[in-house]
């Protein structure tokens, strides 16, 4: 795992994600998942690529009880499950094996919109992205 990613767990979601100041991009992953194993060097990339503008953070939705608590609490039905962190609330989710550019154009979105969303507690809409 790239060092730019944050290994969450019940021990540290609340300080990681929840009490963050920046956006965070949260990838609710399972080591039994192909498609989480394939996204986890673009997940990496992107990481260092935009790092002091968001963090990035992971939840193995398996490893615990209280990880998969989470999991279901935040409504992800399978992985990989991208979820956006504004201000302790999701605000925006992403949900299978992406492509890098459509990831990055979500990250890219969820960038340019945090301010509206810590301002007036919106949730985002992510535009028709092909």
């Amino acid at each position: 795992m790239s060092q730019g990613v944050v290994e969450s767990d019940g021990l540290n979601w609340k300080e990681e994600v929840l009490e963050s100041e920046k956006l965070v991009l949260v990838e609710f992953w399972s080591p039994q998942c192909p498609h989480c194993r394939i996204i986890e060097p673009v997940y990496s990339e992107l990481a260092e690529e935009y790092a002091g503008k968001l963090k990035f953070a992971k939840l193995n939705v398996i490893e615990s009880q209280f990880n998969q608590e989470l999991a279901v609490k935040y409504g992800v039905m399978g992985t990989p499950t991208f979820k956006f962190f504004c201000g302790g609330r999701p605000v925006q989710d992403v949900v299978g094996a992406l492509s890098r550019d459509y990831l990055k154009q979500a990250i890219e979105f969820a960038v340019s919109k945090h301010r509206e969303c810590a301002e007036k507690s919106s949730p985002l809409k992510l535009p028709y992205i092909r």
